[in-house]
């Protein structure tokens, strides 16, 4: 009986060591337990091991990211060679707030699974597995933890389940969240973290958790808005965040299950390999060339262009019976405009690639190019008026000029039309552009190009559809008049870029830059009076003198002082814009209205004019006690250009409005008086999310 009592207790010892669970061991409001998949295990095998957490009830671990406080659960593995194990597969947390905290863990049991791999020519007979496991229980108070855990499983020919646990692991995978097949992408401009997820099918999330810690504020409300199959995401920064790695994961929640999804950072090349996120932006590609080519059209009607544009109308009517040389100048102005749209985009994306912060109308951030357009603009309107002629061909009037020349013309008048167009933004113009920019650099190019080829489009109608082209008036005497009234338009484009420099520099540097114009206009004069009279060297001599003095007296301007000039200038009703404030707004629950401008923004100027300076807007702000922000950026500002990008914009206007509850929303760039005030009645009449 003894023999047979110490065979049973020698048994007993040995089921424990190559049973599939360590057993429990026993800590402060938490038990715990390793667990095997697999009770005997074989060579090239993978198989789950879980950690097994039943916390007392009300006390709760935490995730991967465990929010404002906590600390994540970590494992430390001994393996033999030949068996390695993987990183925690971290079930769909949740949202445990303790105000004015939030934090994210586990309530009751929970179950990590890490996945084992033994090697295809791994030999021994067993494989000894040790677990260091630190973990953190809280429930008012937190008290951290640590057990060590030993499981030893034999290897043999073939696998065996471990039946009594094989309900434990299906629930446990039942608990991760769900690979999603989508491309996302994150910024984290503006003061708050902001996602893109194109969603392979439409999804009602109620949630999202992301892993990298101190990223976002997690106590503040989020933002969730599906378009279509377009997920939006947004939550204020964290307090202390410095900085995220390029691709973060991505857990989202609905009513009936969570999914996870990489996000790779805007701008960084790995988001450009995606296959199917490639396939999704051929098929929107189109409809974005359609958008930039109907927002280069309508920019033909926009104001800071329609000066230019007269001299190549001029051009078209003064030609309107020779059929053949309106084809020619047509093409030629085409050919003008696409390739200047076609270098700014070269440009644009060459200075992105150095880092430089740049966007739609960079060049007009530049005092010195600006001063450069109000001598351009009028030395053209002196010459429109008959004080000089340039003999490039822009007016062509009798035909008298050679073939080249009025080639040269029209070609010109497409690069200066770009020029100056670049203060605009039309309709449909802004979401291309933002497009535009966040794609490669052909893509990009082919955006511009539809961009040029829409400006150009009334001029081809008009040089080869006949029918069109009847409508047009006959040459005549007429000619010249309009030409000298049109000299006018020039004239007062000058003033408003006069005043976006004084803007830019302050009113010293302006009076250095009319002295300039004075300059400009005695040498226009001057080489009128040599065209007449054909004057010695001496005129010559002259304007290149006062040529040089003008270009040198804008370089002398002092150093802009945009800060000064926005605190001084600061309305009553509005408040300069920074990221820091706008996180402050949000995070206190208030609403606040967002506008980005710029003074050589002529959209931007009209808008404020008509739709937010006027009294029925200060009224509309003060009922629903708005903050207004406003952003310039009228001289270059990363801070802006990267809030810009954020909405996928690369040029202003931008409005956007935030409201409590409610994610971002975008208003149109051409604002009617009512547009705001309507907008605020209808959010202050939609339930918080």
């Amino acid at each position: 009986m003894r023999s047979v009592i110490f065979l049973l207790l020698c048994c007993s010892l040995l089921i424990p060591a190559h049973a599939a669970s360590s057993g429990w061991q026993s800590a402060k409001h938490l038990q715990a337990e390793l667990i095997s998949e697999y009770q005997q295990v074989s060579a090239g095998q993978q198989l789950q091991l879980a950690l097994h957490f039943v916390p007392d009830p009300h006390w709760h671990t935490y995730w991967q990211n465990p929010g404002d406080s906590g600390l994540a659960t970590s494992l430390s593995w001994q393996l033999p060679d030949g068996v390695t194990v993987g990183d925690i597969q971290w079930p769909a947390p949740q949202a445990i707030a303790v105000p004015p905290l939030m934090n994210y863990g586990f309530e009751g049991a929970t179950v990590l699974l890490s996945e084992l791999s033994i090697a295809p020519d791994y030999a021994a007979s067993s494989i000894d597995i040790q677990l260091q496991a630190d973990w953190l229980v809280c429930e008012e108070v937190c008290i951290p933890a640590e057990a060590q855990f030993s499981l030893i499983l034999p290897v043999g020919s073939s696998a065996v389940v471990a039946a009594d646990y094989a309900a434990l692991f299906q629930q446990a995978r039942q608990q991760l969240p769900q690979t999603l097949q989508a491309y996302g992408r994150f910024d984290t401009s503006g003061g708050a973290f902001s996602a893109t997820v194109d969603l392979p099918q439409p999804l009602q999330v109620e949630a999202f958790f992301v892993a990298a810690t101190e990223l976002v504020d997690h106590a503040a409300a989020q933002q969730i808005n599906l378009q279509s199959n377009q997920l939006l995401l947004q939550q204020p920064l964290n307090t202390y965040f410095s900085g995220v790695a390029s691709q973060i994961e991505l857990v989202l929640v609905t009513a009936n299950a969570a999914y996870t999804v990489q996000l790779t950072q805007a701008g960084s090349g790995a988001a450009e390999i995606l296959v199917t996120q490639g396939r999704q932006r051929d098929n929107a590609l189109w409809l974005i060339l359609l958008m930039a080519g109907a927002g280069g059209l309508i920019l033909n009607l926009m104001p800071c262009v329609f000066p230019v544009l007269s001299l190549k109308a001029l051009s078209i009517a003064a030609n309107s019976a020779q059929q053949a040389q309106q084809q020619r100048d047509a093409l030629y102005y085409s050919a003008g405009v696409v390739l200047s749209f076609v270098l700014l985009a070269l440009l644009l994306i060459g200075l992105r690639a150095a880092g430089e912060a740049v966007g739609w109308g960079f060049q007009l951030q530049n005092p010195y190019l600006v001063a450069l357009l109000v001598y351009l603009l009028f030395a053209l309107g002196l010459s429109l008026s008959g004080v000089v002629q340039f003999g490039l061909g822009l007016m062509n009037t009798g035909g008298a000029l050679a073939t080249a020349k009025g080639g040269k013309g029209s070609l010109f008048t497409g690069v200066l039309a770009v020029v100056v167009a670049s203060p605009c933004t039309a309709p449909f113009m802004g979401s291309a552009l933002g497009y535009a920019v966040s794609q490669s650099a052909l893509v990009a190019l082919l955006v511009f190009a539809a961009l040029g080829l829409g400006m150009a489009l009334p001029f081809l109608l008009l040089a080869f559809v006949p029918g069109i082209a009847k409508v047009l008036p006959k040459p005549g005497a007429w000619m010249d008049t309009l030409k000298q009234w049109l000299a006018y338009p020039l004239y007062l484009s000058a003033v408003w870029l006069l005043w976006v420099f004084g803007r830019q520099t302050g009113v010293d540097a302006q009076a250095l830059l009319l002295i300039g114009v004075v300059c400009i206009a005695a040498a226009c004069w001057l080489w009128g009076r040599r065209q007449l009279t054909q004057q010695g060297v001496a005129s010559v001599v002259a304007v290149l003198l006062l040529l040089i003095i003008a270009l040198v007296l804008p370089a002398l301007a002092p150093q802009p002082a945009v800060d000064q000039a926005k605190t001084q200038t600061a309305g009553a009703h509005w408040q300069s814009w920074s990221a820091a404030t706008l996180h402050k707004l949000r995070s206190e629950g208030k609403p606040v209205l967002v506008n980005m401008t710029a003074d050589w923004c002529i959209t931007c100027l009209v808008n404020e004019r008509v739709a937010l300076n006027t009294d029925s807007s200060k009224a509309a702000l003060a009922l629903y006690d708005v903050t207004y922000l406003k952003g310039d950026w009228t001289l270059r500002d990363a801070a802006i250009t990267e809030y810009l990008r954020l909405y996928q914009r690369d040029g202003v206007p931008l409005y956007v409005l935030y409201w409590p509850g409610q994610p971002p929303e975008v208003l149109p760039q051409i604002l009617t008086p009512d547009t705001l005030s309507q907008t605020l009645a209808r959010l202050s009449r939609q339930p918080q999310s």
